[in-house]
């Protein structure tokens, strides 16, 4: 199973998206994070599809 994945506010006014306590990246803005956030996500579910022939 893999870690969660989540997007947290900075003091800053950024966020910053982490998979499980690993920081991915940081100093975007919240739309850019949900957006970070949901492509990993719908990387992990495609690596998990069966390929078809």
């Amino acid at each position: 199973m893999s870690e969660m994945i989540r997007v947290r506010p900075t003091q800053d006014g950024t966020y910053t998206v982490y998979r499980g306590p690993i920081a991915l990246i940081c100093g975007l803005t919240r739309l850019q994070a949900e957006r970070y956030e949901a492509s990993i996500a719908r990387q992990e579910r495609n690596a998990l599809l069966p390929m078809e022939a």
